[in-house]
């Protein structure tokens, strides 16, 4: 996959805790979870803002392209 999800990073950064996170931003720390490992096909743009604002980042911060080689 060429888009990498560093939300792990963010929250380690942040010293957040999932579940934290999962509350502030009203999604599940299931969902979270799947987030983090980059095991999503989607984002809403809400729920990105959400947590961009609760960890104080850019979604540049929890995304990340990496070009593929072919």
């Amino acid at each position: 996959m060429s888009i990498i999800v560093n939300l792990d990073v963010m929250l380690a950064r942040r010293k957040v805790k999932s579940k934290d996170l999962a509350q502030a931003v009203g999604i599940t720390v299931q969902n979270i979870s799947l987030l983090k490992s980059g095991k999503v096909k989607g984002i809403r743009f809400a729920t990105l803002e959400a947590i961009c604002k609760y960890l104080d980042c850019e979604p540049g911060d929890i995304l990340e392209y990496v070009k593929e080689d072919k």
